[in-house]
């Protein structure tokens, strides 16, 4: 929109509030999520042909109901508009015709909407890639390796970091009818696509072609901006907030509301510019494309066209020294001024009044929101005659400008060594001995006799996908993961349907563990458990061969791990308040499931850990620590997998339950009436 914000347009988003209801739809679309499932069974019974299938009809009707919304929303908005003037009954006329629109064009290109509500984790899996992982290796088994290639570099494209994909990759490249253009990114984005290109064509001096795909970018940059836009119209969460929050007010429900999806559109920004499977955007994203332009421009002698795409650039960094000398320059040997892009100009225009809206409303909320570092860098080009730097490889970018070393900064003065407080436990190896810090490897934590008492009740208690969202291979479709938690052993004690003593030991080994890691990091306050997993990952007979993943990829317990900025972003959704984390083994016999600290970039293992029944590895859970699971390629692996807090606001509320049955177990108080163990209690 031009000029200042209409107080209907402010308003616009409560069209999904007011959605008006019609009759069915003849159109039908199968659920992405239905065929997800089916192709994902379908793995597990090695029934290939039915994998490629339903994952393939997933990933289409995935795409089909994002357009749906995209073009629904877009052409409704256009159908009817607001008008110019505001009216009490005017307004609610233009909403309700755009609900009723919308409602009539989505369930007409997809069927009833109700069914294509999908939960979190599947969404996730898609926006992850999971199903390109099915795919490559059901087309693998297939024996279409042009079509596997093509699933695998989709796949890796946004999990850079999984080491063994990029194995397959290779191995791919070798296979005969295997091409160069078969590994193609199935779902790269126009905008980004097109800017690769023409980095490229710049690179090679080919300023012309350079040109038009840098134009081209530019064109399909504002149309993604608007299809992001777009799917912001749905609900959404912000700073924990669900999509409304039932005041009593009508104004503050279609504010709060507003403010959340005007959050999400005023995001677009920083999701246009993030490659997948990275974090964090590219620096100078969109300013950018224009300070290529001009210097490409200029190499053709078109003088005009240069000074827009300066003055251009300056929009977004006032007042940047080399850029306003390029400036100063075209004026003179043009002999007038020129004004930048207008779609620039409007772009800014919009983002700025959504601030201020941003402001207002997050305000209204009781919530607190800090504006972004959207175009972070002030440059745009290296040398000395700022030409664009080169590239290396697909979507790799060279950055804008000297970026400072952002390597995880550890904490200062770590205290190690402290006593290991029982008598049996061993040090096998410290941080320096593990090559890193805050880190720590013992020996003889529980005896053989615990490890297999544990293993029974491991194999009587745990459940497939329990403690992983029910999903029963989070990590890798190669594995069947269960787990139980402490409560619920009890749980199964009191039923008698485990032995109390066993589940009892469950409680008091994880205990026995937390006073060990807490004595020898030398920890000046409490340390509390955050979550406590007994946990079992099997590997699934007739997947294991030619297998390169692992069984659980590298990552850090208390921030986003981000490989390629060698970062670890603490925030949401990683566990920001865990602090220490260990892992007590049950057993070693089994293939693989060898426990790896790596640097940052996920790559370069510093250590391995081979499981044996009483080791345990404990550690920081920070980004100083990144780690995994190899692959385990046959038989069992079964742990104790403990987290740690020192904030007392975040201990585990099930272990604060389970203290509470140990300690009415002890005093036998409650055997009359029964126990009342409920997981959902609240403190």
């Amino acid at each position: 929109m031009d000029g200042k914000f209409s107080p209907a347009a402010i308003f616009s988003v409560v069209v999904v509030v007011l959605a008006a209801a019609l009759p069915p739809s003849t159109a039908s679309l199968e659920p992405y999520d239905l065929l997800y499932d089916s192709a994902v069974r379908s793995f597990y019974n090695s029934d290939y042909a039915a994998v490629a299938r339903d994952m393939e009809g997933a990933l289409r009707a995935h795409k089909e109901v994002r357009s749906a919304r995209v073009r629904c929303r877009l052409s409704c908005q256009d159908q009817h508009p607001f008008d110019a003037t505001f009216s009490d009954l005017r307004f609610p006329d233009a909403v309700l015709r755009r609900a009723a629109c919308m409602n009539a064009c989505i369930e007409e290109r997809i069927g009833t909407q109700s069914v294509h509500k999908v939960g979190e984790d599947v969404v996730q899996d898609f926006h992850r890639r999971i199903p390109y992982n099915y795919l490559q290796m059901a087309y693998h088994k297939l024996k279409q390796p042009d079509q596997a290639a093509a699933a695998a570099h989709t796949y890796f494209q946004a999990n850079p970091e999984h080491i063994e994909m990029g194995q397959n990759l290779e191995q791919y490249k070798d296979q005969p009818g295997v091409q160069e253009e078969h590994f193609v990114d199935r779902e790269a984005r126009p905008h980004q696509r097109s800017f690769a290109a023409a980095v490229g064509l710049y690179d090679e001096g080919d300023h012309k072609g350079a040109i038009a795909l840098f134009e081209e970018a530019l064109t399909e940059y504002y149309k993604a901006d608007s299809e992001c836009r777009a799917l912001c119209q749905w609900p959404q969460r912000f700073d924990g907030h669900d999509h409304l929050r039932y005041r009593y007010s009508l104004y503050e429900i279609i504010s709060d509301h507003f403010t959340q999806v005007l959050h999400c559109e005023h995001e677009c920004v920083r999701d246009l510019a993030t490659r997948p499977g990275r974090l964090s955007p590219m620096e100078n994203y969109l300013p950018q494309h224009y300070d290529y332009l001009q210097f490409a421009y200029f190499h053709e002698d078109n003088l005009e066209e240069a000074l827009r795409c300066s003055l251009t650039y300056l929009l977004f960094h006032q007042g940047e020294e080399s850029m306003t000398d390029n400036v100063d320059y075209y004026r003179e040997m043009l002999g007038h001024d020129g004004k930048p892009r207008e779609e620039a100009a409007w772009y800014l225009r919009r983002h700025k009044q959504e601030l201020e809206l941003l402001l207002i409303g997050s305000d209204t909320m009781g919530v607190e929101f800090t504006e972004g570092n959207y175009w972070s860098s002030t440059g745009g080009r290296e040398d000395s005659n700022r030409i664009p730097s080169g590239t290396d490889g697909w979507m790799e970018y060279v950055p804008i400008a000297e970026k400072k070393n952002v390597a995880f900064a550890a904490q200062q003065q770590l205290k190690e060594g402290g006593p290991l407080v029982y008598e049996d436990v061993q040090l096998v190896q410290n941080s320096a001995a593990l090559n890193g810090t805050q880190r720590v490897l013992l020996d003889h934590v529980i005896s053989e006799e615990e490890c297999s008492d544990l293993r029974r009740l491991a194999h009587a208690v745990t459940i497939a996908g329990d403690g992983y969202r029910g999903r029963m291979s989070p990590h890798t479709p190669n594995e069947k993961f269960e787990g139980a938690t402490v409560l619920k052993t009890l749980q199964f004690g009191y039923e008698g349907r485990v032995p109390m003593r066993s589940a009892r030991l469950f409680y008091d080994i994880s205990e026995r563990a937390r006073r060990v890691i807490e004595s020898y990091f030398l920890l000046n306050s409490t340390l509390h458990f955050s979550y406590t997993h007994l946990v079992c990952r099997t590997a699934i007979t007739g997947q294991q061969d030619h297998r390169n993943d692992l069984s659980h990829p590298i990552h850090a317990d208390n921030c986003l791990l981000d490989p390629e900025a060698h970062e670890c972003w603490k925030e949401p959704p990683a566990y920001t308040y865990r602090d220490f984390s260990a892992l007590l083994y049950l057993n070693g016999d089994f293939e693989g499931g060898e426990f790896i600290f790596t640097e940052m970039d996920a790559k370069t293992v510093t250590a391995s850990v081979k499981p044996l029944c009483g080791r345990m590895v404990g550690f920081s859970s920070g980004g100083e620590n990144p780690h995994g699971v190899k692959a385990v390629t046959s038989g069992q692996r079964c742990a104790v997998a403990l987290w740690f807090t020192l904030d007392p606001l975040f201990r585990e509320l099930e272990r604060l339950q389970a203290d509470e049955v140990i300690q009415a177990l002890d005093t036998e108080s409650t055997w009359g009436g029964g126990l009342n163990i409920n997981p959902k209690d609240e403190l």
